[in-house]
C-alpha cells in the first residue's frame, strides 16, 4: 500500500469535517484538489472511504479505521515537529485544549495569561459538555482538557489545580435570602432548574442530596449554565451552580447565593490527559502553567 503523508493529512480533514468543501477551505487548496487526493488514496487502499449520498458524506468502515490511524498519524509527525524545534531552543508550537463549560467562565483569563508567557505558541480552544470533552480524550483528539471530576471510563492522568465550590443561587428577593444556616430539609422543600444528566454540577449535586438521604424536587433542566442563572432569576426555582459562574450577577444583584448548611460542595478543577500520552513540549508548559498559575488567575472572591 503506497500511501502519503499529504494523502493522510488531506483525508483526516475531509473525515473530521465531514465535508470535501470545508476540508479544501481549512488547508487553503481547491475542492477537485482534494477530491483527486482522497481518490488516489481510496486506489491505494483498495476500498472506499466516503459514502455520499446527495451532499451527505459519511465515513465507511474502512474509512472510520483510516481516520483513526490518520489521527494517531498526524498527532506523532506534530509532536515531532515540536520536540525538533524545541531542540532548537524555539518556544513554538500549537497547543489544542478543551474546557468545559463552566471553566470558560475562566479559561480566557488563563489562556490569555499563558499567551503572554508563551507568545510564539499558536492556542485552540474549545468548548464542551462534559460528554463531548471525554470523546476528545478517546479520540486523543486534544492535548488538555480542563474539566471536573475525570472520566473513569477512558485510561487518563488527571491533576487538581483549583478549587471548585458550588453554592445554591437564588433570586435576590427569594425568601430564604439573608437567612442564616439554611437546614437541608428546608432547602429540600425548593424545586431545582437542573443541568443535563450527565453534566458533573448534577452528579455532585444528585450524590450530596443522596448522601443526606433527600430527594431533589426536580424542575425544569437545562444543558448550559447561562440557562440556569436566567431560569433562577425568573423564579422558576434554585440552581447550585459553580461559583466561578456567578461573579458578575452577585456583583449586579441579579442573583444571590444561600448560606445552607453543608454548602458549598467542594469540588476540584482538573487537568486531564491520556495516560501514557507523550507530552510535547507546548503541553509541558502549559500543564506546569497551570499547575502553578490557575489560581490566581481563576481567582474568585471567596476562594
Amino acid at each position: 500500500m503506497n500511501v502519503t503523508f499529504r494523502q493522510l493529512s488531506l483525508f483526516e480533514s475531509v473525515a473530521r469535517n465531514l465535508s470535501f468543501t470545508r476540508a479544501a477551505e481549512e488547508l487553503h487548496l481547491s475542492q477537485p484538489a482534494v477530491s483527486m487526493q482522497i481518490r488516489q488514496l481510496e486506489e491505494s487502499v483498495g476500498l472506499p472511504l466516503f459514502e455520499k449520498l446527495g451532499k451527505q458524506v459519511s465515513l465507511t468502515e474502512a474509512g472510520r479505521e483510516v481516520f483513526h490511524y490518520s489521527q494517531g498519524i498526524n498527532r506523532s509527525l506534530t509532536e515531532m515537529e515540536e520536540v525538533l524545534e524545541s531542540l532548537k531552543g524555539l518556544k513554538r508550537g500549537h497547543l489544542h485544549v478543551a474546557v468545559a463549560s463552566t471553566v470558560n467562565y475562566f479559561a480566557p483569563r488563563l489562556m490569555a495569561a499563558f499567551h503572554r508567557a508563551y507568545p510564539e505558541i499558536d492556542l485552540e480552544l474549545d468548548v464542551a459538555n462534559r460528554e463531548r470533552l471525554i470523546q476528545m480524550l478517546v479520540a486523543n483528539s486534544v492535548d488538555m482538557v480542563l474539566m471536573g471530576q475525570p472520566p473513569d471510563s477512558v485510561e487518563v492522568e488527571s491533576e487538581a489545580f483549583m478549587r471548585n465550590p458550588l453554592v445554591v443561587v437564588a433570586p435576590a428577593r427569594h425568601p430564604l435570602s439573608g437567612v442564616a444556616q439554611i437546614p437541608l430539609e428546608r432547602l429540600a422543600q425548593e424545586v431545582f432548574v437542573m443541568r443535563e444528566p450527565g453534566s458533573g454540577t448534577r452528579q455532585a449535586m444528585e450524590r450530596f442530596f443522596m448522601e443526606h438521604q433527600l430527594t431533589i424536587r426536580q424542575g425544569m433542566q437545562m444543558t448550559r449554565n447561562e440557562a440556569i442563572k436566567q431560569a433562577v432569576r425568573a423564579g422558576l426555582g434554585l440552581g447550585i451552580v459553580s461559583a466561578h459562574t456567578i461573579e458578575l450577577e452577585l456583583e449586579t444583584g441579579r442573583l444571590t447565593t444561600l448560606d445552607v448548611a453543608g454548602f458549598p460542595i467542594e469540588r476540584q478543577w482538573y487537568l486531564v490527559y491520556r495516560k501514557r500520552k507523550r507530552m510535547s513540549p507546548p503541553s509541558r508548559a502549559f500543564r506546569d502553567f497551570v499547575l502553578n498559575q490557575a489560581q490566581t488567575v481563576g481567582d474568585i472572591r471567596g476562594n
